[in-house]
Formats: structure tokens, C-alpha cells, sequence
């Protein structure tokens, strides 16, 4: 059965607007930029080699990762040394997902959580936090990215999975998130549930897409990214975005005629995505992460970007017994 939607009586009066605005934001996401400078892909001379075996296959808790061993003290012939021999580290973001990595319209800078855990990786391994080379990717990229070996990192809302461990590796979790659903201000759904016979939207790529598959009575709408769902929303193509909580709060602070209903169905950890034979890379990071958990930087990176969810949390704790 079709579920006849309710507009809301504003609603064609400010999409135009609206929806100008998500298009620019669009465009100046689908540049591959640096903060200071074009970011080229490395080459396989500028990649670092692998350093150890891909971590085995099997994956009874997909946060659990590699324990640091060294700190952040950077060795010869390591990962790190190769990175910092090129002066610069390659990550994979996003610059449409705002408050996580989205790209400023004023300052043509991307910005966000994501990235501002890259800069303290970066701060760690050069002394500057801003030796970071950004190659804008989708959520369906991110894979791509790592195992072809285009990337050092990807921090882009990267939800940690056994399916995903088999064939990269993960950090430490750094954030939590929970899948939700955004509708119209006038709607009267309260959460996934009420959403039968209705058009939902998710990337390509997520698991918040895959997740859709549960529910057979919702037709679920796919997009490359997020701002893609949000422009579909906006034109009144889908009834509804699902989302990661930290993702919607970002829609949301774009349009006020939009609201996150229900509580999160999913548990979404996020991790750090690195090649997967790049296992000192992986316990590098993991030293950076534990640093910035313990010493209130955390903290105040939550509140700068995700303050509009409420109270920081506790950091998430960091799970190791990982062995390559």
C-alpha cells in the first residue's frame, strides 16, 4: 500500500532555496582539494610498502584492533617513515557530510570531526597538524581507496564490520553513532517503523543501506552520497533519509523543516580505515586516538561538532587483542 505524503504548507515555497544551496555545497564537494592545495593521488613510488600479512579473516568483535607498541615514536623502514619521507598524509574524506568532513563555503576548507581527528594523526606524526592531503571520496569509495592503496587513511563516518575487516584494517573505535531516520517536520512517524509503503534514502556502500533490506515494506532509494539523499528529500523524490545519528544531526542543522525521529536502531562504531597489511600504521594511530581520549582533546572535538546531540559521552574505550 502507498502512503499518500503530507507536505508541509512551506514546504515548495523554500525548497528552491534550499535546494540551491545543498547543490552548491555539492559542487564544491566534488572537488579533490587539500587545505592549502590540489591533493594528487600517490603513486605507487609515494605509497608506503606494506609492512606485515593482512590480518586474518576471522573477526569475532569488529572493534577490536591492534594494541600500540611503540607510541607515536616513528622507526626506519616503517610505514610512518615512508609517509613522512613524502611529507604528507594521504586520507580519504568526505566534504558534503557536515559536521563530520564537509567542505566551508566561506573558507573552501573542509571541516568536521573527522578531520579534526586526521590533523591531531598529522600532529603526531610531522609536528603540524596540517601535513594532510585530502582526496574526496563517497561512502562506496572507501574500500576502493584503501585496498588499491590510493590512500593512507579513510575517516569518513566508516562504520567497523567483520565483512570490512576481511579486507582492511580498522583503529580503535573513536566515535559511536546509531542509525535513525529524518523526516518532515509534519510528519507523524515516529521511527523506521512507521515508514511502510513509503521511499527511504541511504547512500551506496553503508550499511545504513544494506540495513534497509530488513525492512521489505519500505522502497529503499539509493544515492551516492549524503547530500545526494538530502537533495532527493528536498525535491520530494524520498519520503524519509536514514542515517547515522552524527550524519542527521548535520541535515538537519541544513534544514529546518526536517527532523530525526525515534531512537537509533543500529550501533554504528567508527573506526579509522587503513590498508590492511599496514598494521604499524594501524597501532600509530591507535597511540594517537588513546592520547586524545585521555587528555580532554576528545572531548572538546565532540563538543565543537556534535555538541547539537547533547552532552560529550564518555570517549568509546579502546578494544585490542588483535594479532596480525
Amino acid at each position: 500500500m502507498t502512503t499518500t505524503r503530507t507536505r508541509h504548507p512551506g514546504r515548495a515555497r523554500r525548497t528552491a532555496a534550499v535546494l540551491a544551496a545543498v547543490v552548491g555545497l555539492a559542487l564544491l564537494a566534488g572537488c579533490d582539494p587539500t587545505d592549502t592545495a590540489p591533493s594528487p593521488t600517490p603513486t605507487a613510488s609515494e605509497t608506503p610498502s606494506p609492512t606485515a600479512a593482512p590480518p586474518a579473516a576471522q573477526c569475532d568483535d569488529a572493534t577490536t584492533s591492534y594494541a600500540p607498541d611503540a607510541g607515536t615514536s616513528v622507526t626506519p623502514g616503517s610505514t610512518m617513515a615512508a609517509i613522512q619521507d613524502r611529507g604528507s598524509l594521504v586520507v580519504g574524506v568526505s566534504a558534503d557530510t557536515l559536521l563530520m568532513g564537509s567542505r566551508n563555503p566561506l573558507t573552501g576548507q573542509i571541516e568536521g570531526f573527522d578531520i579534526d581527528v586526521l590533523h591531531e594523526i598529522s600532529r603526531a606524526l610531522f609536528g603540524d597538524p596540517d601535513r594532510l592531503q585530502f582526496r574526496v571520496i563517497t561512502s562506496g569509495q572507501r574500500l576502493d581507496v584503501l585496498t588499491g592503496g590510493q590512500v593512507d587513511l579513510v575517516a569518513r563516518t566508516f562504520t567497523m564490520n567483520c565483512d570490512r575487516w576481511q579486507q582492511i584494517a580498522f583503529s580503535a573505535e573513536y566515535l559511536r553513532s546509531g542509525q535513525k531516520v529524518l523526516v518532515t517536520r509534519d510528519s507523524t512517524a515516529t521511527g523506521i517503523d512507521d515508514l511502510a509503503g513509503q521511499r527511504v534514502c541511504a547512500p551506496k556502500g553503508t550499511t545504513t543501506l544494506d540495513r534497509l533490506s530488513q525492512h521489505p515494506d519500505i522502497t529503499a532509494v539509493a544515492a551516492d552520497t549524503h547530500t545526494g539523499c538530502l537533495a532527493l528529500f528536498q525535491q520530494g523524490k524520498v519520503d524519509a533519509i536514514t542515517g547515522d545519528d552524527t550524519v542527521l544531526a548535520g541535515f538537519v542543522a541544513q534544514d529546518p523543516y526536517a527532523k530525526v525521529v525515534g531512537d537509533a536502531f543500529s550501533a554504528e562504531p567508527y573506526g579509522i580505515g587503513v590498508p590492511a597489511a599496514n598494521v604499524d600504521m594501524v597501532r600509530f594511530v591507535n597511540a594517537v586516538l588513546d592520547q586524545a581520549k585521555t587528555d580532554g582533546t576528545w572531548t572538546a572535538l565532540y563538543d565543537r561538532w556534535l555538541g547539537a546531540l547533547g552532552p560529550a559521552p564518555a570517549p568509546p574505550t579502546s578494544v585490542y587483542g588483535r594479532t596480525p
